[in-house]
């Protein structure tokens, strides 16, 4: 059965483009098919695989809007066994596009149901709001996998996003459950980041991937290459770092299969 994971935070520059990228080129090297959806208008998930925006007219907007299908709105990357569904900058408009359509909730769940059984794992990037992209994506997704930047205000931020997917839970969609909290840009040389890592592990357990994410030059220069970090510099942290959170999410994704 496909695996639908989302990365949300309302927050932005937490690093969920850089974390649903490098997971996704991790799970793609231990032979997964991953396909990752871009739901931000930035595009950003396109340009860190390498494509230039104007290059392509392939979006996910129009397959939300159901002016398309998902089948031919599906790129190959150079990742071996990974696909991408870009944005473009007609997404930015979907927020207000969809106020008055049907069922918009369901807009891209219901998109993706014919092309799901050829992907292992689907991953959909979300913008930094909860808006109807974002609850499109939570609409669709099993799990969600939260970044979270060890600073003062993460603890604040990430409450008033579980309450919002307990809210989703609840009213649109019973599948949904949180995989993982993951800490990103983490700094141990400061106290601070110290302290929110203890408060974030205190709070929710062993939701909080054992894994951390270091502050890494490596990870930050790869998107400008067109590379996830694990086709950049293999041996960097950072991507090794991503390499046992994808081995992480596998194994608790089995857990929650037994």
């Amino acid at each position: 059965m496909t695996k639908i994971i989302a990365f949300a935070n309302q927050k932005g520059g937490v690093g969920k483009t850089t974390t649903a990228i490098n997971i996704g080129a991790s799970l793609a090297a231990i032979k997964k098919k991953v396909l990752l959806i871009d739901l931000d208008s930035q595009g950003n998930a396109g340009t860190g695989l390498g494509f230039v925006r104007a290059s392509h007219r392939q979006s996910v907007y129009g397959v939300i809007m159901g002016t398309a299908n998902a089948a031919d709105n599906i790129l190959s990357t150079a990742v071996q066994g990974m696909h991408i569904m870009p944005s473009t900058m007609a997404l930015a408009g979907a927020e207000v596009d969809l106020l008055d359509i049907d069922n918009r909730e369901y807009r891209l769940r219901d998109a993706l149901k014919p092309i799901l059984e050829h992907y292992d794992y689907v991953l959909l990037d979300c913008p930094p709001a909860l808006g109807f992209l974002t609850l499109n994506a939570l609409t669709t997704a099993n799990f969600v996998i939260i970044p979270l930047q060890c600073e003062f205000y993460a603890l604040e931020g990430i409450n008033h996003l579980i309450n919002s997917i307990k809210e989703i839970k609840n009213k649109w969609n019973p599948n949904l459950d949180i995989l993982g909290v993951l800490l990103t840009m983490y700094d141990k040389r400061y106290a601070l980041t110290r302290a929110v890592e203890e408060d974030v592990r205190n709070t929710f357990g062993d939701k909080v991937f054992k894994t951390v994410i270091p502050r890494n030059v490596r990870v930050s220069e790869a998107p400008s290459h067109g590379k996830p970090a694990l086709f950049y510099d293999f041996n960097s942290a950072g991507a090794q770092a991503y390499l046992r959170v994808a081995t992480e999410v596998v194994q608790k994704l089995e857990k929650e299969v037994l």
